[in-house]
């Protein structure tokens, strides 16, 4: 394991640490957006207008002829065949999937993706969300949690990057003055009309309940992708069980409604010593590295590595590395960085945290370290041999399904980049981002 912090100490006198965490980040000289041995080679500050309005909805039938088919997780997957039943085709049947997708910024190198279901089949998606940006922000606007809006980069990312995002503006649950249900309404950054579940997609149960019956979403969790790199080519919003067998390394929020349980736990960077979640303010940032075990016995999904100032954890509580403070934005701003690197990845967080103040940290662990892989790190064949291949099995009403081969020789996966919500069944508010920014190894 390597890791750097940079702006914090987990263990100092009192004194140095207040001087410590008032410093900031280590940045090159001359402009704002240079960085110590990284030269830009493209950015995008939303200064011009951006609006997905003026942009046509399509309809999306899944399936193979679909530019969004990716494997058997999909919307329509056979996974959800072999765990739903006949009566996952059944609720299927009962919306249609429609999507945006446009590129914008210098030569296009940003991808917007959008999607939303049409459940009352008139041919127009349900509360569609929205991207605008304008005066130096984008704003992407949920209004219900039946959709999805990211950020991606359009075509793969170099060998060797840097890669960052700044946060202005979050509205995607948390605590807000210390309570969950907000005086305008909303529970958890959800609002409180009619029902909102995770259906039709789950990784079991009872798939022929009637809507309002699936798992209630308000009351579990709500959340945010602040930086994410994912291995496949056209990252766009799907259901919330695709997105866990995808992501390499991830930085996002998980936050969950009056969590009393042990699934969850905060690092306190002050002190190095874990909490549990309700010691925090449900604001947390996780700082996962993905590695091949698997880390549901019943759905998909990888194993996390878990770097923060309170040691290393594999699997387990999940651990939410600072706790951020969004009553402060827009005018103390997150930053969020994820780089690869001399054969390693690292996930940087810059702002003002719970216990610390000002602060930036840093973690890093090599593509294989301590025999411990970081999920489909190879872009090109040649980076990697096969020793973590192996065979995905799931069972349920619809039979046994195979899933052959999760990562065999000869395979390549490539680096895409993601910011904001990619499920379309959990999930529901805003968020305001600036300045998201690429960067290779330079003097």
């Amino acid at each position: 394991m390597r890791r750097v912090v940079r702006g914090a100490l987990a263990v100092a006198s009192p004194l140095v640490l207040a001087a410590t965490l008032c410093a900031a980040p280590a940045e090159a000289s001359g402009p704002p957006w240079a960085r110590d041995g990284w030269r830009l080679v493209a950015a995008e500050s939303f200064d011009r207008h951006l609006d997905s309005r003026r942009h046509p909805w399509f309809r999306d039938g899944d399936g193979p002829s679909s530019p969004y088919n990716v494997d058997m997780y999909d919307n329509d997957g056979a996974y959800f065949d072999t765990v739903g039943g006949p009566a996952f085709r059944e609720q299927l049947t009962k919306m249609e999937t429609y999507r945006q997708s446009f590129t914008f910024g210098r030569r296009g190198w940003l991808t917007a993706e959008l999607a939303a279901r049409d459940a009352d089949g008139d041919g127009r998606p349900d509360d569609p969300p929205t991207l605008t940006s304008g005066k130096g922000v984008a704003r992407m606007e949920e209004p219900a949690h039946q959709a999805g809006v990211v950020i991606r980069s359009t075509r793969d990312l170099p060998a060797e990057y840097r890669v960052e995002m700044t946060l202005r503006g979050l509205e995607f649950g948390g605590q807000r003055n210390g309570v969950w249900d907000y005086p305008d309404g909303r529970i958890n950054g959800y609002s409180p009309e009619g029902c909102k579940t995770n259906f039709p997609w789950a990784s079991g149960g009872d798939f022929s309940r009637p809507e309002c019956e699936w798992a209630d979403v308000r009351t579990d969790s709500n959340g945010f992708y602040y930086m994410s790199i994912m291995d496949y080519e056209r990252v766009a919003p799907h259901n919330n069980v695709f997105i866990h067998a995808h992501r390499k390394v991830a930085m996002d929020g998980y936050n969950r409604y009056k969590y009393t349980k042990s699934g969850l736990r905060y690092c306190n960077p002050a002190t190095g010593e874990y909490e549990p979640y309700t010691a925090g303010t449900g604001n947390g940032v996780n700082a996962l590295f993905m590695t091949d075990d698997r880390r549901y016995a019943t759905m998909p999904g990888t194993e996390y590595l878990m770097e923060s100032e309170c040691g290393f954890a594999k699997g387990g509580a999940i651990v939410s590395a600072v706790d951020m403070r969004p009553e402060l934005l827009p005018e103390r701003p997150y930053r969020f960085a994820i780089e690869r690197r001399d054969g390693a990845y690292t996930m940087e967080i810059s702002g003002v945290f719970a216990h610390v103040g000002q602060a930036t940290f840093r973690y890093t662990r090599a593509f294989v370290e301590d025999g411990e892989p970081i999920w489909h790190y190879n872009q090109k064949p040649e980076e990697y041999d096969g020793r973590f291949n192996a065979d995905w099995t799931w069972q349920g009403p619809g039979g046994t399904l195979v899933d052959r081969d999760t990562w065999p020789a000869g395979s390549a996966y490539p680096d895409r980049f993601m910011i904001g919500d990619p499920h379309m069944n959990f999930y529901e508010g805003g968020a305001k981002v600036d300045d998201v920014r690429l960067y290779v190894p330079g003097d």
